[in-house]
């Protein structure tokens, strides 16, 4: 199983098969609530590994997530579009969609022993369009 995400806003995002650990998606009801509740949300916490450039290889775009976390509400970039595919045996089993997603959290953390750092990103859709959040698969991926 491998995932596969794009984020794209004033710059494009893009983490692969090498970076992406685990993905957690989330609807998020008030707990407090005895009947369905129109107070819904969508969240995503995405962890992943941070992998250096060796050799001539290009840097991933872990820096591009830190430096999206840093957009202040007040800048229309902090929400971007975002495509998470999870996918396995080359068919898509999930793709989630956020048209106005924005960060929450971002972690990242490195050890001395470790090798290769870790970041945990936690995004949700944008509570007022939380409608056009959609959730597709069952195909052949690209």
């Amino acid at each position: 199983m491998g995932f596969r995400l794009k984020v794209e806003g004033a710059e494009v995002i893009e983490l692969g098969m090498d970076n992406i650990q685990k993905v957690i998606y989330d609807t998020d009801t008030p707990d407090d609530s005895n009947a369905r509740s129109t107070d819904v949300g969508s969240t995503l916490k995405i962890i992943g590994k941070v992998i250096t450039a060796v050799d001539g290889d290009k840097a991933d775009d872990t820096l591009k997530l830190a430096q999206w976390s840093l957009v202040p509400a007040e800048k229309a970039d902090c929400y971007r579009k975002l495509t998470l595919e999870v996918i396995a045996a080359d068919q898509v089993v999930r793709e989630i969609y956020f048209p106005n997603a924005f960060v929450v959290d971002y972690k990242e953390t490195f050890g001395d022993t470790e090798g290769v750092g870790q970041f945990e990103l936690y995004v949700k859709q944008k509570k007022d369009k939380t409608e056009l959040a959609t959730l597709n698969g069952g195909y052949a991926a690209d």
